[in-house]
């Protein structure tokens, strides 16, 4: 591409991302949402950004075939997400990215043999963090529905992040090449770890999610978890590259099969093995344990603006008319969705009016137990130790400490307590400024996404609510994306999973699709049946094996009811939660010390 093209296709990208944007602002002027613009703004956002440092992708000869490759690997493993039915992309998704990084790695070591007066040695960051940002666009951009500048920080931090993990197996490669391709497998596991157990934590995109629409091919995560979904993905994408580095990068079926049949193999048998075995296991596996009917309601308020220009009465009539038109003599359990009204102080449950206006509608059912996500909050007394994300407050001459909660509780007429429960896996930005101490100058960003620097409350462990009927987990939204956080409820003596969740923050688009799918796997790691509330999006039920039953419309008022299954049973994968996990962080310290002492004895003998 000559430099005026160059200039043409940047001056038109700009240009069409500066025109999007306008027409986002505009409708964020309306009170109107903004659907798929934030794609379409994204990526001509990242367009317009190669094309101002495109000399930086094509000063080496091969730049170009580089950059081709690694738009490649975003695209692939985009594709391969839901709700894109292509999961079976994902064994290679990976492999043109090694591609680039074995060419890369082999040309900086001939310049490094015989360098040129010219530097033209190639960077391999501006492709590794292309194909990250490719990925984090076409399968999150729907963040940006939320606050747009939490898409911002999501796509393009995220893909800071990700390329850690990538340049440490690029380093281990040159200083312990016997444990290169190792290095990338436990590298990337350690990773994703970290990003379930951090402030900053952003695990949408763990490889293992991927199969969140075929539970069919990963009955197994019962006792892996999603990480052996990630385990079975790289290493299909690390003997895949090594088959074709063996064929000098030449697809070719039949030098493939002539001189290669072995290593092809073992790559059939490594993907269609474990599908194979999962799904004998899938059509002999039957939900176990007892019957409860349970009701699940989807009032569809918007969150963004309908939700807060309705009164709240009207809105408490909404969940009282559709609870009533489902609940039968058998029912057990009804479940409303996240934060769906405001129970007030911690330790004046009783006295709030919405609750006792609610519990003289239960009267008429006795045998219901309501779940059901509120807003609450904490005043602590003088004396009281103060957490983390207490606030500060003055009103008048009086000053007062209180901290604020995304929680859940079960209320049923006659009940001698109300179980209460705090979410804890909480949204970065939205719900808690990560090391809040140390990144306070962060808050006018906070601000925007109508945060707090404190962030909210949490609670140190899983608990499940008990009553005559069992024992119910109160999974709230993000919560049900971490398969052993999930697990606490269980090991807490849960026999079934009540997810209460608000989809409507990201509109109409994938977002809430993801969200659902990835429901299923918790379904399968505790073997539990879910009942999925969401106040908009896609309400439903979720057996044991993972399939979603009675699936409601976005958009759409809706009460459902079904008999699900409460089991007492205890998977591996609850007893033991993320061992491989936990081995390959194991693994990746150890080789990150013989790095350290690799370059050390380097530096020292040079």
């Amino acid at each position: 591409m000559n430099n005026k093209t160059r200039l043409i296709l940047l001056a038109a990208t700009s240009i069409a991302t500066l025109a999007v944007g306008y027409n986002m602002y505009s409708l964020w002027q309306e009170e109107t949402l903004w659907g798929h613009r934030p794609l379409f703004f994204f990526v001509l956002a990242w367009a317009s950004i190669v094309l101002l440092f495109w000399k930086r992708y094509t000063r080496h000869p091969k730049g170009l075939r580089w950059l081709g490759l690694s738009t490649l690997s975003g695209v692939l493993l985009a594709v391969s997400f839901p709700p894109f039915p292509t999961t079976i992309l994902l064994f290679i998704a990976w492999v043109p990215l090694l591609i680039v990084e074995y060419e890369i790695a082999k040309e900086r070591a001939v310049e490094n043999r015989q360098p040129s007066t010219v530097n033209r040695q190639p960077r391999l960051l501006p492709y590794v963090y292309h194909s990250f940002v490719l990925w984090n666009i076409l399968v999150t951009w729907w963040v940006g529905n939320t606050a747009f500048i939490a898409g911002i920080v999501a796509i393009w931090l995220n893909s800071w992040f990700m390329f850690v993990p990538f340049i440490f197996f690029h380093w281990t490669k040159k200083y312990l090449p016997k444990t290169g391709y190792l290095s990338f497998v436990v590298f990337w596991i350690s990773f994703e770890f970290l990003h379930l157990n951090w402030e900053i934590s952003w695990s949408w995109l763990t490889l293992g999610n991927a199969f969140a629409e075929f539970p069919q091919a990963v009955q197994w995560y019962e006792y892996t978890g999603v990480f052996g979904g990630t385990l079975w993905v790289l290493a299909a994408n690390v003997l895949t590259f090594k088959l074709l580095k063996k064929c000098e990068f030449r697809i070719s079926p039949k030098l493939v099969w002539t001189q290669h049949r072995w290593p092809l193999l073992q790559i059939k048998l490594l993907v269609l093995v474990p599908i194979a075995i999962s799904l004998v296991w899938y059509f002999n596996q039957k939900d176990v344990g007892r019957d409860e009917e349970v009701v699940v309601v989807q009032p569809n308020f918007e969150p963004h603006y309908e939700k807060f220009r309705i009164p709240k009465q009207e809105q408490l009539k909404t969940f009282l008319r559709l609870s009533e038109e489902a609940i039968t003599e058998k029912t057990q359990y009804l479940v409303w969705p996240e934060t769906s009204f405001g129970a007030g102080e911690t330790d004046g449950f009783d006295s709030n009016p919405t609750i006792r206006y609610v519990n003289t509608f239960l009267e008429k059912y006795p045998k219901v137990k309501l779940v059901v996500g509120v807003d609450a909050y904490k005043i602590f007394k003088d004396g009281e130790q103060h957490t983390n994300h207490t606030r500060r407050e003055e009103r008048g001459n009086e000053v007062f400490f209180w901290e604020a909660y995304n929680a859940a509780i079960q209320l049923q007429a006659g009940a001698d307590s109300i179980p209460f429960y705090i979410k804890s896996k909480l949204v970065p930005g939205a719900e808690i400024l990560p090391y809040h101490k140390y990144l306070f100058f962060l808050k006018p960003i906070v601000d925007k996404l109508d945060g707090s620097v404190e962030g909210l409350g949490n609670q140190p462990n899983r608990e499940a609510f008990p009553s005559e009927s069992g024992k119910v987990a109160p999974s709230i939204c993000y919560e049900s994306v971490f398969g052993d956080y999930n697990c606490g409820y269980v090991r807490a003596g849960a026999e079934a999973t009540f997810i209460m969740t608000n989809d409507g923050w990201w509109d109409n688009t994938a977002g809430h699709k993801q969200h659902l799918a990835f429901a299923r796997l918790r379904a399968i790691e505790t073997r539990r049946s879910i009942a999925r509330s969401a106040n908009t999006g896609t309400s439903c039920f979720i057996n044991q094996r993972g399939d979603v039953q009675q699936p409601t419309d976005y958009g759409v008022e809706a009460a459902i009811l079904q008999n699900i299954k409460f089991n007492r049973g205890i998977t591996f994968y609850v007893k033991w939660g993320d061992m491989i996990a936990r081995f390959a962080v194991l693994v990746t310290g150890l080789l990150l010390l013989n790095l350290l002492v690799q370059k050390l004895k380097r530096r020292m003998a040079k």
